[in-house]
């Protein structure tokens, strides 16, 4: 019965140490996203930006109007930040992430775009970011970021 017991327990202790690693890998590959997309969008690459999305027409982008699909949210992203002095240099900061689920979390956080007058001026505000794993990693599948 003892030797039952300590069998149990070990095996209960395993899954909550488990699933606790699991979460913080999760946690790490979310933020490692979000690292790269700023490391990215400071080199001017849009096109490595949005490698943080999934490409699906699905991914949804919410501003001041609704976008649906990775196609209009890069286009919607390559109209509005044509050029580096309209990119300037993103910061996110203060970022949380909440798992919820093996499979999906949420990423909140603020961004600052530090940008010249002939950029547009500097540039700040919230996010809120619905993480899904996916066979490629953890993309973003809405995205909904006000100023």
């Amino acid at each position: 019965m003892k030797k039952t017991c300590g069998l149990l327990l070990t095996a209960l202790l395993f899954l909550v140490f488990g699933a606790t690693l699991h979460a913080q890998s999760s946690e790490a590959a979310i933020r490692q996203v979000l690292t790269d997309q700023q490391t990215a969008w400071n080199s001017g690459d849009l096109v490595a930006f949005m490698r943080g999305y999934d490409d699906s027409p699905q991914t949804t982008f919410i501003g001041k109007t609704i976008q649906r699909g990775f196609q209009v949210i890069l286009a919607r992203y390559q109209k509005n930040y044509a050029n580096r002095d309209a990119m300037g240099q993103l910061t996110f900061s203060e970022v949380e992430v909440r798992m919820l689920g093996a499979d999906h979390a949420v990423a909140t956080g603020h961004f600052h775009l530090t940008r010249t007058e002939a950029g547009g001026g500097d540039a700040s505000g919230i996010y809120s970011l619905v993480f899904e794993k996916k066979a490629e990693g953890w993309k973003i599948v809405l995205d909904h970021t006000s100023s």
